[in-house]
């Protein structure tokens, strides 16, 4: 029987990167044939149009192309100074490149939990963490949806201390009217292809309203030069290719109807969550006031210690899942030396026990949703035959 007269048989994959290629596949095209007739693959004007459009759309002025949204972290980090003897305030729960960043660098993190409801970090735990040794906290914005940064900019500001925006899943998220990349000192943002805004492969970018972090931050990918040959720092090779710029701008202004259908399939899921009554299982993501969510990924928390025997459920059914994160930072085996023990971070160890990740991208259909909703009830009824 078709797929799409028997709902049952429907696969839903978890992110549907082939709907963006089909629909802006000549323009693509093109932009690469034209880097390539153009000669000029390193640096150059794609990357250049690029920056400045994507900060313009940040609201910074000045952005600096990079490799990943991981070498953007650590482009902001050397920007600000921080090396060995420094500290950086950041959560446990969060991708591991927030972390790996302030570590490469030789600095040392210094965790503090999330808010239970938005998985973003507690400000309130923060202050207490500060040390003479703090020089910045970074503000992970997960999911798509900003970090509580009024008292973060209190904290900083009594302390002297630097914001990192970790914005990688959270490109045109607004917090109090303002959008992530004006939050912070410098801000981070990942082109990863399952991203709102995608490239295809690895790309990131740093943007900022200061000249000065932004002249390093555009010498240290290259090597730290200034001019060329001439090394001002010791830098990387962490340049965004023309090939991504190029693409990426094709794609930059498509991203608000992307998000807007990303947030209207969010709102379908949370209806689709009360026409199945599994409202008591799974619980919705929350969105705290003044606001702008941009659902890179629909998490979910489930309940009654079912999560893992959910994700299987879903595997067999082959619907699309992950998990966002299994394990909290604090305790990754490489980073046993910083001294942490299960239990320092509650909140964030709850969350790596019971989130998960729905299907998410912008061209889901409603049947796909209903697909995955109907999934949910059927393995609490399939449970509920098994408990009596």
């Amino acid at each position: 029987m078709n797929p799409a007269t028997n709902p049952a048989a429907m696969t839903v994959p978890l992110c549907d990167l082939l709907a963006q290629l089909r629909d802006l596949e000549p323009q693509l095209l093109e932009a690469v044939t034209r880097v390539l007739r153009s000669g000029q693959v390193i640096n150059g004007p794609e990357v250049a149009q690029f920056e400045q459009a994507a900060a313009r759309y940040g609201g910074a002025p000045y952005g600096v192309g990079c490799s990943s949204g991981s070498d953007a972290l650590l482009l902001a980090l050397a920007a600000l100074g921080i090396g060995p003897g420094d500290e950086v305030l950041l959560p446990p729960f969060t991708f591991f490149a927030s972390v790996g960043a302030v570590c490469r660098l030789g600095a040392r993190p210094v965790f503090a939990d999330i808010e239970s409801a938005t998985y973003n970090l507690d400000p309130h735990q923060v202050e207490s963490k500060i040390t003479s040794r703090t020089r910045a906290i970074m503000a992970v914005h997960l999911f798509g949806q900003c970090a509580d940064m009024e008292p973060l900019w209190s904290i900083a500001e009594r302390h002297n201390l630097a914001i990192v925006e970790d914005a990688a899943q959270a490109i045109g998220a607004e917090y109090q009217g303002k959008r992530a990349g004006t939050l912070g000192g410098i801000a981070c943002f990942s082109f990863y292809p399952s991203k709102n805004l995608g490239a295809y492969g690895d790309a990131g970018l740093a943007v900022t309203s200061d000249p000065d972090w932004a002249e390093r931050m555009r010498s240290l990918r290259n090597h730290g030069m200034e001019p060329k040959y001439y090394h001002r720092f010791i830098g990387w090779n962490a340049r965004l290719d023309a090939l991504h710029a190029a693409m990426l701008s094709v794609k930059l202004p498509h991203l608000e109807r992307w998000t807007e259908m990303r947030q209207a399939a969010a709102a379908r899921y949370d209806a689709l969550i009360d026409e199945y009554h599994v409202g008591g299982f799974l619980q919705r993501p929350t969105v705290r006031p003044q606001r702008r969510h941009v659902f890179n990924q629909y998490v979910v928390r489930v309940g009654r210690g079912q999560r893992d025997a959910l994700v299987r459920y879903f595997r067999a059914q082959k619907i699309g899942c992950e998990i966002y994160y299994p394990i909290p930072l604090h305790m990754q085996e490489c980073l046993d030396y910083l001294g942490y023990r299960e239990g320092d971070f509650p909140a964030s160890e709850r969350a790596a026990q019971d989130v998960m990740a729905l299907p998410m991208f912008p061209e889901i259909h409603v049947d796909q949703q209903h697909r995955v909703v109907q999934c949910v009830a059927q393995f609490l009824r399939q449970q509920a035959r098994v408990a009596a």
